[in-house]
């Protein structure tokens, strides 16, 4: 008599420990929540972001009458090019934009040398004085900005650097954010690295330029974005410093020649202020990658 070995029906059987019946279903109503509520919210917060832009944009092609109607309106009714001919044409441009250049690279320039120059030597060096050096510049970072603008103007002044290009450069070639940004970014790489490059005989400067300043992209790249921006859209100091009219910066400019004796002319105002948006947009656009990319910062494989 033969005996049957009855196998169980793989429906009958439960279901194993790999099996992908395990996962939840991803029906809208039995597992995981919905996410349309954030990209909503962050769909409003975009269009909040943006919308002055867009508004600034728009109006440059309006006239005055229309920029002065209630309601007010989005769209030109009759676009026109009068406010860039009148920025281009009226006011010494070239000579503007010119001197925000300048002043603009030549104090990023200087943050991104002595500030990681100055943010390495706190962060890897040792020396006599550090702590009490460090926290100097964290309290020159919490005292406001105005309270030492009239000293500052003062000490400008009796140098001789008033109304001069020097006198916008100087007094901002290096901030106290800027050291503290690069010397935490140092703090977070490898004193091995500092210890190969002396056992190979390297300077200080050789292993600062060679070996750490090539790993401090991102943070170089943030610190330049941001003294950028601060400085081409300075206004306070340039207006007080420039005191002639081939000095002036581009704010400075826009400032004074897009208001009359009786209106300010928002047309030409908004049309300088596109003019002035675009290169900090360059700007982020070039060192974007930089400015968001995480990447390895030890150097050590």
């Amino acid at each position: 008599m033969s005996t049957l070995n009855v196998l169980p029906n793989a429906t009958d059987a439960g279901p194993g420990p790999g099996s992908d019946s395990e996962a939840p279903a991803s029906t809208p109503g039995s597992g995981q929540p919905s996410r349309w509520w954030l990209y909503l919210v962050l769909s409003l917060v975009l269009l909040v972001v943006v919308a002055p832009f867009v508004w600034m944009v728009l109006g440059s092609f309006k006239t005055q009458g229309e920029l002065l109607q209630r309601p007010p309106t989005w769209l030109p009714e009759a676009a026109t090019f009068d406010n860039y001919t009148q920025l281009f044409s009226r006011l010494n441009f070239s000579q503007y934009f010119l001197n925000s250049t300048v002043v603009a690279v030549a104090v990023t320039a200087g943050n991104l040398l002595f500030c990681s120059m100055l943010g390495y030597a706190l962060a890897m060096l040792d020396f006599r004085g550090k702590r009490a050096l460090f926290l100097v510049v964290m309290a020159t970072l919490m005292i406001p900005g105005v309270v030492t603008f009239v000293p500052l103007f003062v000490l400008v002044a009796n140098i001789g650097l008033i109304n001069s290009l020097p006198g916008l450069i100087l007094p901002f070639l290096v901030a106290p954010f800027g050291v503290f940004l690069m010397r935490q970014f140092f703090l977070g790489l490898p004193r091995d690295l500092l210890d190969a490059g002396r056992v190979d005989g390297a300077s200080e400067l050789r292993i600062f330029s060679r070996i750490f300043l090539p790993l401090s992209g991102p943070a170089l790249a943030t610190l330049g974005i941001l003294t950028f921006l601060g400085s081409w859209n300075n206004f306070l100091w340039p207006l007080v410093v420039a005191q002639q009219e081939d000095k002036y910066t581009l704010p400075v400019a826009l400032a004074l020649y897009s208001t009359g004796q009786n209106s300010t002319q928002y047309g030409l105002l908004l049309a300088g202020a596109t003019i002035v948006v675009i290169p900090v947009l360059l700007v982020f656009l070039v060192f974007q990658r930089r400015f968001i990319e995480g990447i390895a910062t030890t150097g050590i494989k």
